[in-house]
């Protein structure tokens, strides 16, 4: 099982507090979430599946968004972090 936390933005659309799933990838894991709470789908992927620009996912505190992306393995792994950064200027 690995906890999931999201960001204050996110928490609106998803759950309020931490999770916990058990998903062997962050796939796995957005995929439940989305199912989950279906008011999150296309805020952290696009129509294509892969994670939108302005989202970050951090495993055990690594961000994984720009190297392994939602491949990610969580073997081990304890917790992620996942937060929508907000552009402008």
């Amino acid at each position: 099982m690995i906890e999931v936390r999201l960001d204050s933005w996110l928490r609106e659309f998803g759950p309020t507090g931490r999770q916990k799933l058990d998903a062997d990838t962050v796939d796995h894991v957005l995929d439940a979430l989305e199912a989950k709470y279906p008011r999150l789908k296309f805020k952290l992927r696009d129509e294509t599946g892969q994670l939108r620009r302005y989202v970050r996912v951090f495993v055990d505190g690594e961000d994984v968004s720009t190297t392994t992306r939602g491949a990610t393995v969580l073997d081990g792994a304890r917790t992620i972090d996942i937060i929508h950064s907000i552009a402008g200027g």
